[in-house]
Parts: structure tokens; sequence; C-alpha cells
């Protein structure tokens, strides 16, 4: 069974879902919620995973950070950013077919957003003595989007990457990273009916990590901006793979 409590990492409210005893705990995933969401969106998902397979329970430390944002117009339902969105120029982008030119944008406040990540890693680390390859980042949408640039940032690859509902964004920047992470384990997932980020930009994102040679399984799947369960499943294995 796990135990949910919050502590602050990285300067950032988190929820850490462990097991009570956490001698046998081998490694730590970090899972970044998606933009408007709260900080408490993607919890839930700790409790999936271990059902799947109860060995989690006891070797992963479940950490869900909640971004550092909170724009006003979201205030009253406790909705979060990890960096603002322009959502009027993403669905005019959406309804245009030139989504295309999104992908290599820069969002401001992105660095400020991975500075917290690493500090968050940072604290995992130091509480631990874990290497960079005992934790496995990832995220939904916008907070995937920040898995993934702190993955291609850190000077060692992490034990993972999992995207689901991402894209490519920063590509000036990650194409020439990317290399970098050969061989990494990627879990990608993705709604071939997506009203928020489309399906081809989830391609653009695989065919690139593809390329630079990290080792991707790319889950497609019929439906909307949302994790399917064929998502969950590919993550259990990774998690239980890089755990022992």
């Amino acid at each position: 069974m796990l135990n949910f409590h919050r502590q602050n990492m990285g300067g950032l409210d988190c929820v850490v879902a462990e097991s009570d005893d956490t001698s046998r705990q081998t490694l730590a995933m970090i899972v970044m919620h998606g933009f408007g969401a709260t900080g408490e969106d993607l919890v839930p998902i700790a409790e999936e995973l271990v059902d799947r397979d109860p060995s989690l329970g006891e070797s992963v430390k479940f950490i869900f950070p909640a971004a550092p944002l909170e724009p006003a117009e979201m205030r009253d339902y406790g909705g979060r950013a990890w960096w603002p969105i322009d959502m009027a120029k993403l669905q005019r982008a959406m309804m245009l077919g030139d989504f295309r030119d999104l992908r290599a944008d820069l969002p401001e406040l992105l660095p400020a957003a991975r500075q917290h990540l690493f500090d968050l890693i940072d604290d995992v680390r130091g509480a631990t003595g874990w290497s960079l390859d005992r934790i496995v980042l990832g995220g939904f949408s916008q907070g995937s989007m920040l898995a993934t640039d702190v993955t291609l940032r850190l000077p060692e690859s992490p034990g993972g990457l999992v995207v689901w509902s991402g894209t490519l964004l920063c590509e000036n920047e990650w194409k020439p990273l990317m290399p970098r992470r050969k061989g990494l384990r990627v879990v990608q997932s993705h709604g071939r009916q997506d009203q928020i980020l489309p399906f081809a930009a989830a391609e653009w994102l695989r065919d690139a990590l593809v390329d630079a040679g990290l080792e991707v399984e790319f889950l497609p799947f019929n439906g909307p901006h949302t994790i399917s369960q064929p998502a969950i499943e590919a993550t259990v294995r990774l998690l239980k793979e890089v755990s022992h």
C-alpha cells in the first residue's frame, strides 16, 4: 500500500507516493502534470501502476510536483502551468494546419521550470545517494515537454523517459542534444484524435528521437488528449526493468 504525503523539493510543492518501508526503493519516477491541471492531477496514476505490478510499490518512489505558476484565469480551481501558453495561438495553428511552425518555439519561462526540476532531482539524489540512472522522468502534455527538455540537458542519461501526449518543442536546441541520449528507453503515447496537440506532432518527436538512436516504444491509440491504458502498461514494464 502506498503512503501519500507532501514534501517541498526543488522549490516545488510535491505529492510523494511511496511504501512505508523505503528500504527496498531503487528508483524514483518524477511525473509532471499538464498545462492548467492541478498539482494532484496525475497522483492517482501511482496506484494504477502499482495495481498492475505490486512490486513497484516497494521499489519506486513516485513524485508529483505542482508547477510553479498559477495563472489568474485558473486560480478558482487550482490550475497551474510550467510556462504560459497562448491558447488562442495554439488553437489557431490547429485550425489552419500550420502547427509545424510552433515546434521551434522557445518558451520564455521554460528555463525557470527546467531549473526547478534540476533542483528537485538534486534533492532526490542528495537524500538517496542515487545516480541519475535511478530516476525516470515523465509527464503528460506540457509536463512531458518539460520532462523531455530536462532529459536532454542532464549531464548523464536518466533511467528512462515517459512522454504521454507530448510534442516536439525547441527543435533547434533539442535535436543537437538528442544523440547524447542514444540508447535511452522512451515510452511515448499519443491519441490519433488529439484535439490539443496533433498526432503529427507526436510523430515529429518520435522520428527525431529514433533518428538520434533512442529506443522509443511508440504507442498510438484511437482517442483524444489523454493517457491510454497501453501507455500505463508500457510504463509499468519500463519501471520494472529499470528498477532492477
